[in-house]
């Protein structure tokens, strides 16, 4: 496996960091990973090793606002700028791996990301993976306090107003530690204008989501606390797909990728995307 890393300009004119795995051989596949918030690509490498163990290339960038890529942590000025940039880096990964399937893995706000994306780019792709996507959430806010953030979005748009749990990333103290103590993670508060943007993005994609018809892979921990696992089954019973499947995985926290039963949840992805190249 050899890696390597660079920059592109992304949308808005802010420097996007990315990384590229890939195996000795040509790669069969690209999977695209779409980090989630806050975190950054890195925390994918393990990850990336083991698909590309199974022929895969494996790509991932550091959203604005995320990692080293430029921005501001906890905010953003667009939920757009996501879907731009992320529109930029599947083209140059298409010039650079041409006639190569690619699968789309969108984690947690990665995954609204990646739904959103498909709403637009679904003919690029050969399926679409969600883990623990934020479709739905237990923190979303009640109709008034939704008029108050998106009012807070205008007038105060880098105001803090809403900060993650690390407790609720994993069952392994090792996985949380480790979290809890990287530099390239935003420990603070998300922005007014970051969580507006969010919800309404979530309210895109219920509305939506018939319009996704390529075969997609919903993932869940149902003890997630971060993410509602009633949005992954809101997302399975609405999607237009006919190829589609959901798995709920018992007693696993957000991050299903680094739980202690993660190489099962591995093999489960791998098998899928193996299935969907042929």
């Amino acid at each position: 496996m050899q890696r390597r890393d660079g920059n592109f300009q992304g949308a808005a004119g802010h420097s996007v960091y990315y990384q590229i795995w890939t195996p000795e051989k040509p790669p069969r596949g690209v999977l695209l990973v779409v980090h989630g918030a806050g975190e950054h690509s890195a925390r994918y490498a393990a990850l990336a090793g083991y698909f590309c163990a199974a022929g895969y290339a494996v790509a991932a960038l550091d959203h604005i606002g995320h990692g080293k890529s430029d921005g501001t942590y906890g905010h953003m000025d667009s939920f757009r700028h996501h879907l731009e940039t992320l529109e930029i880096y599947r083209q140059r990964l298409a010039a650079e791996f041409p006639g190569v399937p690619m699968i789309l893995l969108g984690h947690s706000m990665g995954g609204l990301i990646a739904g959103c994306f498909l709403l637009e780019q679904q003919h690029q792709f050969a399926g679409c993976a969600f883990s623990g996507p934020a479709i739905k959430t237990d923190l979303e806010p009640g109709f008034l306090q939704t008029l108050l953030i998106r009012l807070l979005s205008r007038l105060t748009p880098k105001l803090g107003v809403m900060q993650l749990d690390p407790a609720g990333v994993s069952r392994d103290p090792k996985v949380v530690s480790d979290y809890t103590q990287d530099p390239l993670i935003n420990h603070g508060k998300m922005s007014a204008r970051f969580v507006a943007e969010l919800f309404s993005a979530m309210q895109l994609i219920q509305s939506r989501a018939a319009e996704v018809t390529l075969p997609v892979l919903i993932m869940h921990g149902s003890a997630d606390s971060m993410t509602a696992p009633a949005g992954s089954q809101f997302l399975f019973d609405n999607v237009g797909s006919t190829d589609k499947t959901l798995e709920l995985y018992p007693g696993l926290y957000h991050e299903i990728f680094n739980e202690p039963e993660r190489e099962q949840v591995y093999a489960d992805l791998l098998q899928w995307c193996d299935q969907r190249l042929g």
